[in-house]
This record gives structure tokens, C-alpha cells and sequence, in this order.
């Protein structure tokens, strides 16, 4: 990654926003939304807009220790700005590191296609049954494991469905187990991870540990869950542990 994605918290916090025209509007709006308080560029703030691209500007602001996005120049960019999905209280944003706005905002359009209107009640629901989750899986990892199964593709609560909200009751009056431990093994075919399989890709978001061969490459196991263990091993494992295990190995 080129970049880290982070979402900030800006309610009541100084931005500078510089620069006149359509693409100032735009920003203060976008920055206003977030709750932010919009100021000059000689106030004190941690962030910078330079909605015109100047360069000039921009080293004024580098130089007090400001983080600056310029608009439409990448290069002059300590953080860009994202195309962004919004079903408060979630957010999904999509960004190309500057290389085209036009690809981020085409990706939104398809994207917010796809995610019902309901989607931000879904989460809202989530956060409030969070005590009731916890009693249904007292245990950790058992909990993300019946989370994760409600949240599948098809499952009781799938986010893509507008009916998840309706069904959390159901889902958690449910007395169905999450699925056992096992232990699962992924042959790859290449290195390259446009090469999955759906059902590997899906195996990887989901794993709790990974067990995998020496040669097994980083951008494979990249797309592993973040906080997902990696353990390499010479052999496939005899007793992987509680949850869901992986073997990756590549093909000979």
C-alpha cells in the first residue's frame, strides 16, 4: 500500500481550507459535513486543503508541519481525499492514491448500487446487541465465528440484504453453533493472488491462523485477515488449534 486509509475524527476541529472557485465549494462542504470548523490558512490546524493546487501554498503549509491535500496535483499530496460511500455510520471509502478520480468515482457509483439503504441500521443494530452477543458466545473466538456466519454471504444478517435488521432477533435466538473447528487447505496455483479461487479468498477473510509453506508469498498471505496468525511450518500441521486453520502450500 502506498497509503494508510484512516477515517478521522474532525467534529469541532480546525482545517485550512485555501483557494476560491467550484472546487473550494465542494471541499468546505465535504469538510463541513465531517463537522469540521473551516479556517485560514494562517490559523493554527493540523490539516490543509489547497483546493487550487498551489504549490506555493502548499510549502507554506509543509513548513509550519501541516498535513496538505492539493487538488488534482498527487504529487504535493500528504493525504488524499476518497470517493465515499455513506450509510452513517458506515462509511466506505475509495481511493486510487490521486491517480484518478474519475476510476474512485465510477467504483462508488457500482459499489453504492449494491449496498441497501438500511445498511447503517444494520450496524447501529450490531453495536446495540453487543451485550447480547456476548452472551450468546461468551468466548472470543467463538464470538467472531458466529458473527462472521450471521454476516456471510446468504447468513441470517448478510449486509447486502434489506431484511438483515429484521432478522437479528431470530439470529441471535438461534441456538445453531457456528462451524466446528477444522482445518482447511489452500493449494495455490501462482503467486499472484488475482489467482484465487473465491472460495480461497473467502477462507483468507475468515481464518483465524495460517499455517503455510516457506515459499508461500507475502502478497498471498496479505490478503489474510490482519489479525490472523501466520505461522510458518514445514509441514502441514497435525493439531492446529480451535477455529478456523489454514495450509497454504504451493503447487510443485
Amino acid at each position: 500500500m502506498q497509503s494508510l486509509p484512516v477515517f478521522l475524527r474532525l467534529t469541532g476541529k480546525p482545517v485550512i481550507l485555501t483557494g476560491e472557485g467550484e472546487a473550494a465549494d465542494a471541499k468546505r462542504r465535504l469538510l463541513e459535513r465531517a463537522g469540521a470548523r473551516v479556517v485560514g490558512e494562517t490559523q493554527e490546524a493540523a490539516l490543509a486543503i489547497v483546493s487550487d493546487g498551489d504549490a506555493a501554498t502548499v510549502a507554506r503549509l509543509r513548513a509550519r508541519g501541516i498535513l496538505v491535500n492539493a487538488t488534482d496535483r498527487p504529487d504535493l499530496c500528504d493525504f488524499t481525499l476518497p470517493a465515499i460511500i455513506d450509510r452513517d455510520p458506515v462509511l466506505i471509502a475509495i481511493g486510487t492514491g490521486g491517480a484518478s478520480a474519475g476510476l474512485a468515482k465510477a467504483l462508488r457509483q457500482r459499489i453504492e448500487a449494491l449496498l441497501p439503504a438500511r445498511l447503517g441500521n444494520l450496524a447501529v443494530a450490531l453495536h446495540e446487541a453487543r451485550d447480547a452477543i456476548r452472551a450468546r458466545w461468551p468466548e472470543a473466538a467463538a464470538r467472531r465465528r458466529g458473527i462472521d456466519a450471521g454476516l456471510a454471504a446468504g447468513g441470517p444478517i448478510d449486509p447486502l440484504s434489506d431484511k438483515a435488521v429484521d432478522a437479528m432477533p431470530d439470529w441471535l435466538a438461534d441456538n445453531a453453533d457456528a462451524a466446528a473447528d477444522r482445518l482447511e487447505t489452500i493449494r495455490l496455483l501462482s503467486s499472484d493472488p488475482d489467482d484465487l479461487t473465491l472460495r480461497a479468498a473467502r477462507l483468507l477473510g475468515a481464518a483465524d491462523r495460517i499455517y503455510h509453506a516457506p515459499d508461500v508469498p507475502a502478497a498471498i498471505l496479505d490478503r489474510a485477515r490482519a489479525d490472523a496468525v501466520r505461522i510458518p511450518a514445514a509441514v502441514k500441521p497435525e493439531a492446529p488449534g480451535g477455529g478456523l486453520s489454514l495450509w497454504l502450500e504451493t503447487m510443485a
